[in-house]
């Protein structure tokens, strides 16, 4: 039976990605801290900090398949150290953003960013990137995800537009002229990672969807919503000007990005689908999050978007 390692496998993604193995016949063993929960049922949970002297002493044998979603470096080398020279075959999860230039599409060609301040992400990922590299060989798959979405995501951004949508009313929303959407579902994306250790893959992936033009996704996300929300467009100057953030976080407007760095969400997936990546339609992923915003409560406190009030505080704003 293949034997398949997760370093993390209690959080969002790491779970995913062991429930994919697990559904795939392998022997799923994860190893976490825990702090975000347990592992999926079927895969043994080894609670330990990689921080800590021992951390990997339990994790005897050889593996065919080692997942490693931590981009912190110190974490990375310790599990290299420790794992390295036991694993037929390795995978980091990376990520876009690493790459350089964000105001033109590019691919897997591109120049990355150079680290020089690990607390930044993208440097933080190169460098775990470099690190991993220098270690693993030709036995390394870097799979470079854009936006994660699905349902469960603790950051709360995509999921703001079908909440906010089921709400109705006046939308408030960025200009959505010349701005695009591109993400990729967290089953899928855990099911091809799966897949593509499986069959040995290595190389650099941008493991992103189609890129779709961001009123066209907010359309989509109105209608699965089946919402009489009026979507009220607002230009970047004047939003900025009444404190909403890009982006993600508090008092933002999720998945609106500076014009400079619009071209994040129009990397190249050809790789990625060449390399088996799945992609169900976005009005799937839509129902799918819709769900389970409704299950969660579409009005609860959010990590990303506004506020009722703030929207109601913007509008009136702008339409003074």
């Amino acid at each position: 039976m293949r034997r398949v390692l997760l370093l993390g496998g209690t959080g969002w993604l790491g779970a995913a990605v062991a429930r994919a193995a697990l559904d795939d016949g392998a022997e799923v063993t994860c190893l976490a801290r825990g702090a975000a929960g347990d592992a999926p049922d079927g895969a043994r949970l080894v609670r330990a900090d990689r921080r800590d002297p021992g951390a990997f002493d339990a994790l005897t044998g050889e593996w065919d398949e080692v997942v490693e979603i931590s981009y912190a470096l110190g974490l990375v080398e310790s599990a290299l150290d420790a794992l390295a020279d036991r694993a037929a075959h390795w995978t980091l999860v990376s990520s876009v953003s690493v790459y350089a230039r964000a105001d033109v599409p590019g691919d897997e060609s591109d120049e990355v960013v150079e680290p020089e301040d690990l607390t930044r992400y993208p440097d933080a990922k190169v460098a775990a990137e470099r690190a991993t590299a220098a270690r693993v060989g030709d036995r390394l798959l870097l799979a470079r995800p854009g936006l994660i979405v699905g349902p469960g995501d603790p950051s709360d951004r995509f999921g703001y537009w079908p909440a906010r949508l089921r709400r109705g009313g006046r939308v408030l929303v960025p200009t959505p002229a010349g701005r695009h959407a591109q993400v990729v579902d967290v089953d899928d994306l855990a099911a091809w990672l799966v897949a593509a250790g499986g069959a040995g893959a290595t190389g650099v992936v941008d493991a992103v969807g189609t890129s779709v033009p961001l009123g066209d996704v907010l359309a989509l996300a109105r209608e699965v919503a089946e919402s009489d929300g009026e979507l009220t467009p607002v230009d970047d100057a004047t939003l900025l000007e009444h404190g909403v953030q890009y982006w993600a976080g508090p008092r933002s407007l999720p998945l609106w990005l500076p014009s400079e760095a619009g071209a994040l969400m129009r990397r190249d997936g050809s790789a990625y689908r060449a390399a088996g990546g799945r992609e169900r339609s976005l009005s799937e992923t839509l129902a799918r999050v819709l769900a389970d915003e409704v299950a969660r409560g579409v009005d609860r406190p959010r990590r990303a978007g506004l506020t009722p009030e703030e929207e109601r505080e913007v509008l009136a704003a702008v339409a003074s």
